[in-house]
């Protein structure tokens, strides 16, 4: 129900209400005089009715309203959701080169400054999403959180703590605290842990 069809009839309960306390009142001088309690009492009720509906009313339109300013605020803070996800890939692309370079310093001047030149261009971007409310997430060391990460595959690491991030395959995202994407990430198997069919 839109806000002016709420408003219309707020109004129209409001006039039938008016219509209804003049109604008992003139039925009640009446009714002083005739002796006609019964309508009255009928017309008492239909104000009470009158009113309960437009209280109830009242509130509709409230939660409407409360309706709209949360639904414009999501749209506010997550409109740039669609754009983000598309920039993902050359934030991997940016590493991916970066992390090629990685043991070839020795390789020459040229490989060094194109490195060089590959991270200040990642850096830049990088801090233009932060802008943005856009942070990256890396839980390497952290405990797995299914709600940010998604499990490649389990691996036996005696040194780290079970069902932790042990190795992140693809950094994931968050949009105003909303994971855009999930962190790929392989997960920490305990030592006793029942040995698992991953052929099924």
């Amino acid at each position: 129900m839109s806000t002016d069809e709420n408003r219309n009839e707020h109004e129209e309960l409001n006039e039938a209400l008016e219509a209804a306390k003049e109604e008992a009142q003139s039925a009640e001088g009446e009714a002083g005089e005739n002796g006609e309690v019964s309508e009255v009492e009928a017309l008492k009720a239909q104000v009470q009715e009158f009113q309960e509906q437009m209280l109830r009313s009242q509130a509709e339109m409230q939660n409407v309203r409360r309706r709209a300013e949360i639904d414009v605020e999501k749209a506010h803070k997550f409109a740039l959701e669609k754009f983000v996800k598309e920039l993902l890939p050359v934030a991997d692309s940016l590493e991916k080169a970066v992390e090629s370079t990685e043991g070839h310093e020795e390789s020459g001047e040229l490989v060094a400054s194109i490195r060089e030149g590959v991270e200040m261009t990642l850096n830049l971007f990088m801090s233009s999403l932060k802008k943005f409310n856009v942070e990256q997430l890396n839980p390497v060391g952290e405990p797995f959180d299914p709600q940010q990460h998604e499990a490649m595959s389990m691996v036996p690491a005696p040194d780290a703590e079970p069902n932790s991030v042990v190795a992140v395959v693809q950094k994931g995202y968050l949009l105003n605290g909303r994971v855009v994407r999930p962190a790929m990430v392989m997960v920490a198997k305990a030592e006793d842990a029942p040995k698992i069919d991953e052929q099924a």
